[in-house]
């Protein structure tokens, strides 16, 4: 049975992109466009794994960290950023991985697999 990866970015090619690549490498993948939802969406979905964006237009991706972690304490979460300086939030510290957002993809896909394969 193949792992679950849920997608929770704000830009529709990203979560395309990441969608394509991941389902190549043999996950189920699916997608959200941000925080609306997105416990429940957890919750009946049960993804093995989901890769958070941190800076979305209406949501804080580590805001969303932290409401994840609280009902959720075991799913890994790797961040995805554009930006390296939400490092310095202390709320980033809650999350398995971090990611710098690329369009090689190299460094996620070692990043989920290593986490899954645990």
């Amino acid at each position: 049975m193949s792992k679950k990866i849920l997608v929770v970015d704000d830009e529709a090619h990203i979560r395309m992109l990441y969608s394509e690549e991941l389902t190549e490498e043999g996950y189920e993948v699916i997608t959200a466009e941000g925080g609306l939802n997105l416990l429940e969406r957890i919750e009946t979905e049960k993804p093995d794994l989901v890769v958070l964006d941190i800076k979305m237009v209406d949501y804080n991706g580590l805001d969303l960290l932290q409401d994840i972690r609280n009902k959720f304490y075991d799913l890994p979460v790797i961040l995805c950023s554009a930006y390296d300086t939400f490092k310095d939030d202390i709320k980033s510290i809650a999350a398995d991985q971090y990611v710098i957002k690329s369009f090689d993809l190299a460094e996620l896909k070692s990043k989920i697999s290593e986490l899954l394969s645990d």
